[in-house]
């Protein structure tokens, strides 16, 4: 007599919804991504007169409020800045006027040469806008190279919150084109590179606010998105409802997003700590 084979588990309604917004999100990137592939070419304003920094090889530039900060957008792997459309429009309707976006080559084979990239636009920017300090705001491998830029290339002397959106902060264990392509392989677990950040990274002065979504099918474990690292002042936000493609469009998450940036908290005298919150 055959026994009746289990049946395997029903997806949830929360996950069937996640799913069609993902494919709904894939079909207007896709439409989008041509208009994203040429570099940026920003405006040219005059800068202030900088005064003198106290900091050795830093370029001495004044410091300026919250709102006149130039926020950096980093997107992920085989991807360009029109992922951020979307959350470009936002910002700049509350103000922030000073917004950048980097393209890096998809055939980059070292996540560090990214970040050494990076680097460079960040003094860019700020030579170019007159500010001391930048925010970043990073989806996906663009969180990754941005934190290895802040951690381990001395950025945080220039980035002030660095925001990642479905970031693999502790390697996933779903890496499409794991076994070709290099800068892929350093997103896996374990990976030398993922092992690099854990190293310890005292006086580090970025603040880092991580957003992790519950139904990132990319992000294995989800939590792996989050930042834990004891020696970083990090704030995980998860948010429900939507998966990896959804979370640099999401109303909801440009809100939070604007608010983390707009947040006064100070660096300056006080000790790191890892919190936790959520978007639904």
């Amino acid at each position: 007599m055959k026994l009746p084979l289990p049946l395997p588990p029903r997806p949830s309604t929360g996950l069937l919804a996640a799913t069609v917004l993902e494919l709904v999100v894939l079909t207007g990137h896709l439409a989008a991504y041509p208009f994203g592939i040429a570099q940026e070419r920003p405006a040219r304003r005059p800068a202030p007169d900088p005064g003198p920094d106290p900091r050795p090889g830093l370029r001495p530039l004044p410091g300026s409020p919250d709102a006149e900060r130039p926020v950096v957008l980093l997107h992920g792997f085989i991807d360009n800045r029109s992922v951020f459309v979307l959350l470009r429009r936002a910002l700049a309707r509350h103000g922030r006027r000073h917004l950048a976006s980097l393209n890096y080559s998809p055939l980059t084979r070292d996540l560090r040469t990214a970040a050494e990239l990076l680097g460079r636009h960040v003094e860019e920017v700020c030579a170019r806008t007159g500010q001391r300090e930048v925010d970043i705001v990073g989806h996906s491998l663009g969180g990754l190279i941005a934190r290895y830029y802040v951690q381990r290339l001395g950025g945080d002397h220039r980035v002030r919150t660095l925001v990642t959106l479905g970031t693999p902060h502790g390697g996933t264990a779903v890496a499409p084109g794991a076994g070709i392509h290099p800068i892929v392989r350093q997103m896996r677990g374990g990976s030398p590179l993922i092992e690099e950040l854990r190293r310890p990274a005292p006086g580090c002065r970025t603040r880092f606010v991580s957003f992790w979504g519950e139904l990132d099918q990319v992000m294995v474990p989800a939590e792996t998105a989050c930042v834990d690292h004891p020696d970083l002042d990090a704030v995980n936000v998860r948010v429900t409802g939507i998966g990896h493609l959804a979370l640099p469009v999401h109303p909801a998450v440009a809100t939070a997003v604007r608010e983390a940036l707009e947040s006064q908290e100070t660096r300056e005298g006080t000790a790191p700590s890892t919190g936790t919150s959520s978007v639904a």
